[in-house]
């Protein structure tokens, strides 16, 4: 299995991205290979502009078609997530996420910013045609302490973002996979 990472914070480091983190490592030693990306892995001038034709964006898209999943972090502002990660996610191709399965993690000033994700961030992961976006993980900024590049969850974060991997880990392997690779797959099983 192989998922993309994408901390959506423009901020390193953040409390979102340490939950970030704490997931790649959590998966990787499920044996789910993990290729991360953050906003900074993309100009701001392609970001700012709708540069549809980035190479950046266009390389970031190209890894996400061969991937089974996305696990993506944010921070909440003003009652929404990341406006740069918006922008990075308006650049997508229509059906970017089209058979994959996502897992969204925020993090907010309060826990009054829990429904940011259902509200805001599910709806642009499902217009991009995910297959299946799970409930997510949201900490309160209290939840999470930050020292320098370390983080410190709090024992009831740790236990829910586990949980919650569990049920990516195994949304993963029961996703639905490209038709191509159905067909692949079947013309490999056909005696010469």
């Amino acid at each position: 299995m192989r998922i993309i990472s994408l901390a959506g914070s423009p901020r390193i480091p953040s409390r979102s991205t340490a939950l970030l983190k704490q997931s790649q490592q959590w998966l990787q030693q499920q044996g789910v290979e993990v290729i991360a990306y953050t906003l900074h892995d993309f100009k701001a001038d392609d970001l700012l502009y709708a540069n549809f034709n980035s190479p950046d964006i266009n390389a970031f898209a190209a890894q996400l078609a061969l991937a089974d999943g996305l696990l993506i972090a944010t921070p909440v502002y003003k009652a929404s997530f990341s406006g740069a990660l918006k922008t990075l996610l308006d650049l997508l191709p229509e059906r970017a996420l089209e058979h994959k399965v996502v897992l969204p993690l925020a993090t907010g000033g309060s826990i009054g910013h829990l429904l940011a994700v259902d509200y805001a961030l599910k709806p642009v992961l499902s217009a991009l045609k995910a297959q299946e976006v799970l409930h997510g993980v949201f900490a309160d900024d209290s939840q999470i302490v930050l020292n320098g590049e370390q983080a410190t969850l709090s024992g009831s974060v740790t236990a829910r973002l586990k949980e919650a991997l569990a049920h990516f880990y195994l949304a993963l392997g029961r996703r639905n996979p490209p038709p191509s690779i159905i067909h692949h797959s079947l013309l490999m099983r056909q005696p010469a």
